[in-house]
């Protein structure tokens, strides 16, 4: 897969990052008011999206190490970030069992925060 090929991609799974992570945090926040959402259905989103967001580390790291693609400054700061908040909330959620469900909220939607920035900063 050429340079710009592997870059559309990477671009699309940004806009997929800033969709499910929208949609993640917003149902887990929704889970801590309401019991009903709750489920196991959530999981896998939340798990999805944390697929994407490592995907789009590896890809960009790709990019940027064997295309020589040129990222803004910082960039790759955001990226990498999204790694260390999946490992953040993980660790936080088990300690803090009653707020679980704001903590992968709020993680959520930090991801989708990181995803529309690379997407702006480009």
């Amino acid at each position: 897969m050429a340079g710009e090929s592997l870059h559309d991609v990477y671009r699309t799974m940004l806009w997929v990052q800033v969709a499910l992570g929208a949609v993640a945090g917003n149902w887990a926040l929704a889970a801590h008011q309401w019991e009903r959402v709750r489920g196991r259905a959530l999981w896998i989103v939340t798990f999805v999206t944390y697929l994407v967001v490592t995907a789009n580390v590896v890809m960009a790291s790709v990019l940027l190490a064997r295309y020589d693609w040129e990222f803004p400054e910082l960039h790759m700061l955001y990226e990498f970030s999204g790694i260390a908040a999946i490992g953040i909330v993980y660790s936080y959620a088990n300690q803090m069992k009653a707020r679980r469900y704001l903590i992968y909220g709020g993680g959520g939607l930090f991801l989708m925060g990181l995803a529309l920035r690379s997407l702006f900063m480009s």
